[in-house]
């Protein structure tokens, strides 16, 4: 697969348990969910968007009870200070948490001014493996995130879009959906 921008010998496949893409390398039947060293991210970025976006992946159809719980889609710019400095789309990010967020507010601005959506954007600029599901985490409730995500998410209403939440994780967009 070269235009995807793996390695030699690397190539995406899909988790059916998971509903997600990851990378494996049938020659030393290695499987991993980050890209491998040595990955061109910005290839991988636009064929990630083109052959494994939430258009072309089941919905989440969990079961679980949602009593309690909402529904949330995100969208994540790491900074090197972030808890895990690194991402599907960077094996390292170095960039300063300034630029995070001016990354961050432009994504805002063209997220409000209706020129994309979150899941749109997160598809490719999420540094969050939910990135594959246009940043939809599924359901959860109380005490499963951040709290200060955690507190962005219960605030909003459904269809309603946060401002800038800082985390550990780094910098969210986060889209109330259910």
């Amino acid at each position: 697969m070269a235009d995807s921008g793996l390695p030699t010998g690397w190539e995406v496949r899909h988790s059916n348990s998971k509903n997600l893409p990851y990378y494996f390398n049938p020659q030393t039947q290695e499987s991993r969910w980050e890209p491998p060293s040595g990955t061109d991210t910005e290839m991988l970025k636009g064929y990630m968007a083109a052959n494994h976006s939430a258009s072309n992946i089941k919905p989440n159809g969990s079961s679980a009870s949602k009593d309690g719980k909402i529904r949330c889609a995100h969208l994540l710019i790491k900074h090197r200070d972030s808890r895990r400095p690194s991402s599907w789309r960077e094996n390292t990010i170095t960039r300063p948490k300034e630029e995070a967020m001016s990354i961050l507010l432009g994504h805002e601005a063209r997220i409000r001014a209706g020129a994309t959506s979150l899941g749109d954007l997160a598809v490719s600029e999420s540094d969050d493996s939910s990135a594959r599901k246009r940043g939809d985490l599924g359901f959860f409730g109380r005490g499963t995130m951040q709290k200060s995500f955690e507190d962005a998410a219960f605030a909003l209403q459904p269809g309603e879009l946060s401002h800038v939440v800082d985390t550990d994780s780094g910098l969210h967009l986060i889209e109330r959906l259910e």
